[in-house]
């Protein structure tokens, strides 16, 4: 697990970017590790979409193109909606519970925005996806949620900067919240779905027009 998540955060971040290639004793002796967990690591995160193994080569850290991103936002528009709506129908006690947690992720990120911390606010939104998709109870949801978040993290990493600051999250945050809070299934899942389609729909049409083709 410890080599898995090494890796997994080494390719998130761009310390392996998109492109990379390296054979398994090298990446074993970057992170300080045995070939063994390394090796496993390296097979999971195959299956997470983040890595190709090369036979008798290594891995090679895969890149999106703009038609995969787009794809992974279906996904996400997708697992989202559910998720919400899955919470929205729990009893009262716990989708407040859980309303209270997303509310705590989206002060933070007011509080990052306001003093123009870019890289906070993106961590603070980050929690409240999660948040939102881990406390659905759903583990397979849960589970293919968090491969596609990994996959289109680097791109919204990269484009954070490039990007309108994003001032309009934190009232899509709150009607997300507020379909949970009152129970409202369908509008809890609407609003989770159109936000992650705002999002898609201001990212793809900005790497198209920068011709980012390998993110």
């Amino acid at each position: 697990m410890a080599a898995y998540q090494a890796l997994r955060e080494a390719i998130r971040s761009n310390v392996f970017p998109p492109g990379y290639q390296a054979a398994e004793n090298e990446i074993a002796r970057q992170l300080g590790m045995s070939r063994t967990p390394v090796h496993e690591a390296m097979a999971r995160l195959q299956e997470d979409g983040l890595v190709r193994i090369l036979p008798k080569k290594g891995i090679l850290i895969r890149a999106l193109s703009p038609a995969d991103i787009e794809e992974i936002y279906e996904v996400i528009i997708a697992l989202e909606g559910a998720a919400a709506a899955r919470i929205a129908r729990f009893a009262e006690a716990e989708r407040t519970a859980v309303a209270d947690a997303l509310r705590a992720a989206t002060a933070e990120m007011d509080k990052a925005l306001a003093s123009n911390d870019l890289q906070a606010w993106a961590l603070a939104d980050e929690v409240f996806h999660e948040t939102l998709v881990e406390r659905s109870g759903n583990k397979r949801l849960t589970r293919m949620a968090g491969t596609v978040a990994d996959q289109l993290h680097r791109a919204r990493m990269f484009t954070l900067n490039l990007r309108p600051l994003p001032s309009a999250s934190s009232a899509e945050h709150d009607a997300i919240i507020k379909g949970i809070a009152k129970g409202d299934a369908e509008a809890a899942s609407n609003a989770a779905r159109q936000h992650r389609q705002h999002a898609r729909d201001q990212l793809l049409p900005l790497i198209e027009r920068l011709n980012l083709r390998n993110l």
